[in-house]
């Protein structure tokens, strides 16, 4: 049998970096920028030089206009278009979230789920898609429809005082 040659590995740039070319959104002058993926990174600046244009209204609106595309057309409907940025391209964006730079009060209790709001929907989504367990017994909990435990207290409890 023939022995098949070791395949090559390519290392894309959308693996490494997103790449902004062209931006022109606001203060922004027809930038282009290689921003590491996986990193902390810090967009610093003078006042009114485009930090939060690159960040909030070039990426994330981005972000979230492809976001809204992978959505049904009729989820779209109520949703109305989302304009694209002033952009040329934009490469190697994956799903995005914002913080706002926001002046309310400091809560030391403050999370970054809580800050971006996600925090009740996770506790929505494992709550719903997990298991829970006893933690008496630690035996998985099932759950009862209003008719079986209706049918269960009939069965168990007939002539007796609930």
């Amino acid at each position: 049998m023939e022995e098949l040659p070791e395949l090559e590995t390519y290392t894309f740039v959308a693996d490494e970096f997103i790449e902004i070319i062209g931006a022109n959104e606001n203060n922004l002058n027809n930038i282009s920028v290689k921003i590491p993926r996986n990193k902390l990174v810090v967009i610093t600046g003078l006042s009114g030089s485009g930090k939060s244009s690159l960040a909030f209204d070039t990426l994330y609106a981005e972000g979230q206009r492809r976001y809204m595309e992978t959505f049904s057309a009729y989820a779209r409907q109520f949703i109305g278009a989302m304009d694209r940025p002033e952009v040329e391209k934009i490469d190697g964006l994956s799903p995005v979230i914002s913080i706002e730079q926001k002046t309310t009060a400091w809560n030391p209790r403050s999370t970054v789920g809580t800050t971006t709001e996600i925090y009740d929907f996770l506790r929505l989504l494992y709550a719903r898609v997990g298991d829970a367990f006893s933690y008496v017994t630690g035996e998985k909990m099932v759950k009862y429809t209003e008719e079986q435990i209706i049918e269960h207290a009939l069965g168990n409890f007939e002539g007796k005082k609930i």
